[in-house]
């Protein structure tokens, strides 16, 4: 099996490259084992075998970054991962807290011409039930600027550009509150606790770790 469809290279690159996606500092051995739960030794010798294969440029001891070719593959895993969770969504009746992990298992096994086939059907999505980009076949992605709710002032209002879906339980609280993407909301205040916002009108509190993980356009 050829390094680039190995399922095990694949999740690493994903998530290289999901570290920098919103921000700017490369991952670490560190946080890059925390993210995938395996041991720091796993990442050594997995870096070792990707930077050989010319997908990952890194020093001992230093941060992990893409080459051209890395990116190009992650990009090509998270295009099937977020077509994964669109189809999962508006095909076979799946909630949005959902899809995370039954696209983690499908991303791996979906041939290249039923991912055309689900995007075509799908009308090719432009973004994820999460609000991210879906990158192209070609592997161009959008870029938008954003600023995070736990950082937008007072008086910001901004459309709702997407939501982290590490935490199913807090998707399902903004769903029941009216916010996901696409949602024009205006913060109204905060505290070290909670963002308070306005959406139709309607007070929503989000709390401060939950605000972290959402989105707005800047």
């Amino acid at each position: 099996m050829p390094a680039s469809k190995n399922p095990a290279i694949e999740d690493y690159l994903k998530t290289v490259y999901a570290h920098t996606e919103w921000q700017p500092d490369p991952i670490t051995p560190k946080v890059l084992a925390d993210r995938l739960g395996v041991a720091p030794s796993s990442v050594t010798e997995m870096v070792k075998k990707m930077a050989a294969a010319g997908l990952i440029a890194h020093v001992p001891y230093g941060p992990l970054r893409l080459t051209d070719a890395g990116r190009a593959r992650a990009l090509a895993v998270v295009r099937r991962h977020r077509l994964i969770e669109t189809w999962l969504v508006r095909e076979m009746g799946y909630g949005w807290h959902e899809v995370h992990d039954e696209a983690e298992v499908l991303e791996h096994a979906v041939s290249d011409r039923l991912l055309e086939a689900i995007d075509a059907r799908l009308g090719r999505p432009a973004r994820d039930p999460h609000g991210d980009a879906i990158p192209a076949a070609d592997g161009s992605i959008a870029v938008e600027a954003f600023v995070l709710l736990a950082d937008a002032p007072a008086g910001h209002t901004g459309r709702v550009i997407r939501i982290s879906d590490r935490d199913p339980d807090v998707l399902r609280d903004l769903e029941a509150a009216g916010v996901g993407p696409g949602v024009e909301i205006a913060v109204t205040d905060a505290s070290a606790d909670a963002v308070r916002i306005s959406v139709d009108a309607r007070p929503v509190e989000v709390a401060a770790e939950a605000a972290r993980g959402i989105w707005l356009s800047a």
